[in-house]
Parts: C-alpha cells; structure tokens; sequence
C-alpha cells in the first residue's frame, strides 16, 4: 500500500467505484489529510479515534469507508434494525451529515433517516419500522424512541460519536452512555472530536478497541488559512462598528455571533433596519425557522447570519468571507470553532473580533488557547485606546467559566433531553479540496 503523502485520489484509498463516481460528480479529486489517512484505516476495519478541527474533512473521511462497508456486505437491515448509527450533538449537524450519506450513496441501494427533536414522531417511527441501513441521529430523541422499542440497535455494524467533546459541553454523556449499552459488542466504532479533554479521552478508552488515532491539526488550533484581527471598541459603539464595516467592506455573506439568544434576535432586527438584511438562528428558534434562516443565507436572499455559540460548529455554507465576533465568547475553544466557519474548501476567509473594556480578559483567554496573539486593527475610527491599552495588563485574568451553567443554558434552549432538539451542521460540500488537500 503507498504512503498516505503519494496518494492523490479517492480511488487509490480503495474505495468502491460507485462511491468514486458519487464524489466526482460532486468535483472533488483530492482527499483532505483526514480523508487520506482515516479512510483506508476504517475499511481495514480498524476503529478510529479522529482530532481534527472544524472544516477538514471529517464527515467524509467516516462516511465514504462505512458506505463501503455496508454496501460491501449485502445484509438488508430488518424492521426497527440499525446497520449504521451516527450521533451528533444538534439538528443541523444530523441533517447535513444525512444528506452526505444520501450525495455519497447515490448509486447504492441504502436506506437512511435523520432523527432529531423539533419535529413529529410519526414519521420518524415510520422509517425506523421499516428499518435503516444508516441513522443520523440526535441523542434525546433517538433514545426515546429507542426506549419504546422503535429502534431496536443490538445490530449496529459501525457507530460514529461526532463532535464529541461538544457533547460534553452540552450535557448529553448520560444519553449516550445509555445508547451505547445498547449496542453489540462486536462493531467498528469512530469518535471524532475538535478538542480531546480528559472526559472525552475517557470516553474514548471505553469505548474503542484497538484504535488508530488521527491527529491532522492540533487540538484547539485555528485555521491557518484565516486572517484574524481584534478590534477595541466601546461596548455602545459596537453596533455602528458592524454596519460600517459591512458596508464598508460590501461583505455580503457573514456570519456574527453574539453570547445570548435575546442579543442575536436584537441584533439581526437592528441589522434589517439599516438595510442589511439579517435573520438570527439559536435554540429558541423552532428547527423550521432555523433551517429557513439557513436555506436563505445559503440562497443569498440575507446578508448577515447572526447566531449564538448553538452554531458556532455547525454552519457549513459556501462562500462565508467573514465571521465577526460582536461578543466574544467566554469559553476560549468557543473561538476556534466561530471562526471556522469561514475559510472552507481551501479558501481564504477574515475573522473580525470585536472587543470592548468588559471583554480583555476573554480575549487573553482566547490567545492562550490558540497560542497566538490576534493582531489589532486600529483603522476603523472607533478605536478604544484605553481597551487596547489593557491588553497587556498583568492583573487582568480570564474570568472562570461556569461549564455546568452553560451545558444547562445550551442544552435547555436546543430541547434538549429526551426528544431534544439541537442546531449545528456540516455539508461536506466543504469537505474537501477541489484541486489540492486542504491545509
């Protein structure tokens, strides 16, 4: 077999023409270092534990080689039976890594569903008596319909925990505890994550056999290819700071995060005023308006997506130029993962961090993490001397983070627990380079 660096197609990872084709038709020549390494691994059939960022490649990379798998073996799953399970923390992330299974199975013969909260049992119910080659689901939901026997998992051949120390952070380890007791012994497991915490290492351990791990970036690292700037502004000047840069600049696909859900509905209704269209998505919204939110800043027909850290690892669409931090978040990993939303595919993006008295020492907490100093932007005329001056203090600290509050907070506003609801997403649109790996 080469060496992962000589191999330059999806075709030399040994993957199934059918599958080929589909990921041709999509334009794609070139597997990502995710891709490149972690498919041939999986088809071995040896588990995988994968520490990759936001952006990489990572839904592919476990998609294509389980396809492969199941289509491979001829086994057709019975009534409420289960052949793939994928689980993921939020309705977004569950739809768009469903429909990757839907481009890449294409020509093969798979039935699949998404499961998630924010929508009716019935025809949830309805897929899973028939029986599903792959599940695509949410850990609430999927574990109560499991526990009235309407998915029956005992036959799982392959199971994927993505994004898992987001799972952490919004509380749904009990859940997937008990989804995972559920589970055969004997299957080939996948555990993706952006950051390995000790609890998610933990998990890990107990979860996989005889893994490979694959690191393609390090952990809590960002994207190299994003051009990263703080601006010291006055907390009561942000909002004119925002329009004129969007106007300024004729940004006209940009994502904003804001801390609270009331703050992204003000913002994006202050936005619509100025002329700049604007919809806020976060987990107070119902799965209909949120997926609405996305199809129209997908389609163009809104300029500015202003969501909550809900989000922040989930909106996956093309031609993101920039995300703007209106607050900086107060959890540091929280940044890596806003900013990723831009620079996809091998582009480039700009990531704008605005910055007032009251936030120094997340910004301080945010460097620590990516290891790196932001540069400043003083160009704007609503420079903050005294904010900017702070920077450096040595008596200005990172604020402690109340890790339970904010799993109880995201987990409740995403309906969260049993037929809980949650909202992030991965198209693998942007999964791949089109005529070079992925940096």
């Amino acid at each position: 077999m080469k060496e992962y660096d000589d191999m330059t197609s999806f075709t030399e990872l040994g993957l199934m023409e059918p599958l080929c084709q589909a990921v041709a038709a999509e334009g794609y020549t070139t597997p990502t270092p995710i891709q490149e390494q972690a498919i041939p691994v999986l088809l071995a059939g040896q588990d995988v534990l994968g520490v990759a960022q936001t952006g990489t490649g990572k839904t592919a990379a476990f998609s294509l080689p389980i396809l492969h798998r199941l289509a491979a073996n001829k086994k057709r799953p019975g009534p409420r039976k289960v052949r793939c399970l994928v689980l993921t923390p939020t309705r977004e992330l569950a739809v768009q890594v469903g429909a990757s299974f839907g481009t890449y199975g294409v020509h093969l013969r798979m039935k699949r569903t998404v499961i998630t909260g924010g929508v009716g049992f019935s025809p949830q119910m309805a897929a899973l008596q028939a029986g599903c080659d792959v599940v695509v689901a949410t850990p609430g939901r999927l574990l109560d319909l499991a526990t009235r026997g309407y998915a029956q998992l005992d036959e799982v051949e392959c199971f994927v925990l993505d994004e898992a120390d987001r799972m952490f952070d919004m509380g749904f380890i009990n859940d997937i505890k008990k989804i995972i007791a559920m589970l055969p012994k004997e299957r080939l497991n996948l555990l993706f994550s952006a950051t390995m915490p000790p609890a998610v290492a933990a998990l890990a351990a107990s979860t996989l056999r005889n893994h490979k791990r694959i690191e393609v970036t390090p952990a809590s690292s960002t994207v190299e290819r994003i051009q990263q700037k703080v601006l010291f502004v006055n907390k009561d000047k942000k909002r004119d700071l925002l329009v004129s840069l969007v106007e300024a600049q004729k940004i006209n696909r940009v994502i904003i995060f804001t801390r609270t859900k009331h703050g992204a509905n003000r913002l994006a209704e202050q936005l619509s005023k100025t002329g700049i269209t604007a919809e806020a998505i976060h987990g107070n919204k119902s799965q209909g308006a949120r997926q609405r939110a996305l199809s129209d800043f997908q389609a163009g027909k809104v300029r500015a997506l202003v969501a909550t850290d809900l989000a922040a690892r989930g909106i996956d669409v093309d031609g993101v130029t920039h995300v703007i931090n209106y607050e900086l978040p107060n959890e540091p990993e929280s940044y890596v993962h806003r900013i990723g939303r831009t620079a996809r595919a091998g582009a480039e993006g700009i990531a704008l961090s605005f910055c007032d008295l009251e936030e120094i020492a997340y910004l301080r907490a945010i460097e620590k993490v990516i290891r790196q100093q932001v540069p400043v932007d003083e160009s704007h005329g609503f420079h903050c001397a005294q904010t900017a001056g702070l920077r450096d203090s040595p008596n200005m600290k990172a604020p402690p983070m109340n890790r339970g509050q904010n799993r109880g907070q995201t987990r409740g506003g995403n309906g969260g627990g049993n037929g809980g609801g949650q909202g992030r997403g991965a198209s693998d649109r942007n999964r791949f380079s089109r005529t070079k790996r992925a940096a």
